[in-house]
């Protein structure tokens, strides 16, 4: 989209800082998306506005960073969502910030912000309390995880509507995921309520979040990383219970994902689809055919097409889909391809190429936690060979972010506030669970330790933690307890390795081909528990049942 605004926006980066320094100016960070509505409409109603822009322009440096391309930018001076318009100090620390500003609250802020720098100057900044405390508090994993997330889960179900919380309802795959294993009538009205609201009945896809608490106000732009993580939470879903109802909107979401938001130069799928106007969501199907269609943001992201192959995967386990697994095929060796070095995953491909960081890709780790998962997904249910690229991910991430006994977002190094540690709670999360799903996988057991540590590492704030955060206590709980393995000792897509994708629930980890078996057979273990083999489907659901009782 054109840049209406009449601001002279810089590029993040330190040469900025450097003319602030220089010029002793304040910042004016503004934070974007391109599947943001608002951030649009500030764009054309206070940005463009002929006095504000030239206030900005005279006393300011305008940095403008897309959030998904600089997501290490985002999680330091995000205001809670987007446009975030944040004012810093030239050594990055935070002046004040806010979310959108119309014409009059911006002109407002200005003036405050200026006189606050004529008065304190930088000693008016602030580091964000993240950034200042490097540590995140210690604990030991015990039971009382899970059992208190299910307690959060219970006190803020919303018993009228469905899911959780109040507003904005947001659909929360991890905490359906969860609930599904151990409340499943509360996960199964939540999953009801996310499908009757949230999923696009006409092009398919989930609309992002509703703005009040009986899931009215829709915010229809739609994300690949949320789309990806829904398909994956339906097709849990349809595992479980068997039914059409959770299986269709798994579907219908992949139609949306191989159509809308493919993208055929690079061979993957594109980051989002802007909302458009509302009054089009609103159409019948024959006008909606003939209006003009959002715009799809072409950006290729490594994590969010991670999630996406993983949810692909795994409904192509439970249904032989064959469309599923042939774009899941094509991302997956489009990312191990284009974005993949030396086990460091790059962060986008975009027109065509990567921005020249193939050489000397930036661990992220989002990036490196979900193209892991994504790795591991396939090797379970297509191929086993990837787990050498599985490696090398897990791997590089150790040496280069891990730090103590968690996990650091990125490298510790660039402009403003990115050269201070941040340890966000749900990637590391999301590595520690794909590193234990690799050990089960490899019988690498320094990757299950690395699982505890990093679990431990924040486990003395988990009584504290919201449903947000359903897929710690999940982890928590697959280390403790085990893992349900079913060990299948022939190669992917046999009935019998099939079979073994369909049984149980959707916490296991089905390992084909392998070892310590005889040709043909098959085996369930969990914790210290290990089965009689099997030969048949029949023999082996036996066998999960004698393991489960």
């Amino acid at each position: 989209m054109d840049d209406p605004t009449r601001v002279e926006w810089r590029e993040w980066g330190q040469a900025a800082f450097d003319e602030a320094t220089e010029a002793d100016s304040p910042v004016l960070l503004s934070l974007t998306a391109t599947w943001c509505d608002h951030c649009h409409e500030m764009d054309e109603e206070t940005y463009a506005e002929p006095r504000i822009a030239a206030n900005i322009n005279d006393s300011f440096v305008p940095i403008r960073v897309d959030v998904d391309r600089h997501p290490r930018v985002r999680d330091r001076y995000n205001m809670g969502g987007f446009p975030s318009t944040v004012f810093l100090a030239p050594d990055g620390s935070v002046l004040t910030g806010a979310g959108y500003l119309g014409p009059d609250g911006m002109r407002q802020v200005l003036d405050s912000v200026r006189t606050m720098w004529q008065t304190k100057g930088s000693g008016a900044g602030r580091v964000p309390r993240p950034l200042r405390e490097d540590n995140p508090p210690a604990g030991d994993l015990t039971v009382d995880v899970e059992s208190a997330m299910l307690g959060q889960l219970s006190e803020t179900y919303d018993e009228v509507a469905g899911g959780w919380g109040g507003s904005p309802k947001f659909p929360l795959p991890d905490a359906l995921e969860f609930a599904l294993k151990r409340d499943r009538e509360m996960a199964l009205r939540s999953y009801d309520a996310v499908s009757a609201n949230l999923l696009d009945e006409y092009d398919g896809g989930f609309y992002r979040f509703a703005a009040e608490r009986d899931w009215s106000g829709l915010q229809h732009e739609k994300l690949l990383d949320s789309n990806g993580a829904l398909v994956r939470a339906f097709a849990n879903a349809y595992l479980v219970t068997g039914k059409d109802e959770y299986r269709d909107p798994a579907e219908r979401t992949i139609d949306y994902l191989t159509t809308t938001l493919w993208n055929d130069d690079v061979d993957a799928f594109a980051n989002s689809q802007a909302p458009g106007e509302d009054e089009a969501h609103g159409l019948d199907a024959t006008d909606r055919a003939t209006a003009d269609k959002p715009p799809v943001d072409e950006g290729v992201f490594a994590g969010p097409n991670g999630l996406a192959i993983e949810g692909l995967l795994t409904y192509y386990a439970y249904t032989d889909d064959e469309r599923a697994r042939r774009y899941a095929e094509r991302a997956l060796e489009t990312l191990r391809d284009e974005l993949l070095v030396d086990g460091v995953v790059a962060h986008v491909v975009e027109n065509g190429s990567n921005g020249g960081e193939a050489n000397e890709p930036i661990p992220l780790l989002a990036n490196q936690a979900r193209v892991l998962a994504a790795l591991t997904t396939a090797a379970s249910t297509l191929e086993t060979d990837v787990l050498d690229d599985a490696m090398a991910i897990a791997d590089a991430t150790i040496e280069r972010l891990h730090d103590g006994a968690s996990f650091h977002d990125g490298p510790a190094a660039g402009a403003g506030l990115l050269e201070r540690p941040l340890r966000p709670l749900d990637t590391n999360v999301a590595i520690a669970d794909a590193l234990l799903e690799l050990a089960v996988l490899t019988g690498e057991e320094q990757y299950r330790e690395v699982t505890r540590e990093t679990l431990e590492a924040f486990a003395g704030a988990s009584d504290r933690f919201g449903v947000q955060m359903a897929r710690y206590a999940t982890a928590v709980s697959r280390l403790l307890e085990g893992p349900l393995v079913i060990r299948v000792a022939t190669e992917p897509g046999t009935d019998l390795h099939r079979a073994a994708l369909r049984l149980a629930d959707h916490e296991k980890v089905v390992v084909p081909n392998a070892d310590g078996l005889e040709s043909g057979t098959a085996r369930v273990e969990r914790d210290d528990q290990t089965s009689e083999v099997a030969e048949t489907p029949d023999e082996l659901s036996n066998r999960v049942q004698s393991i489960l009782e």
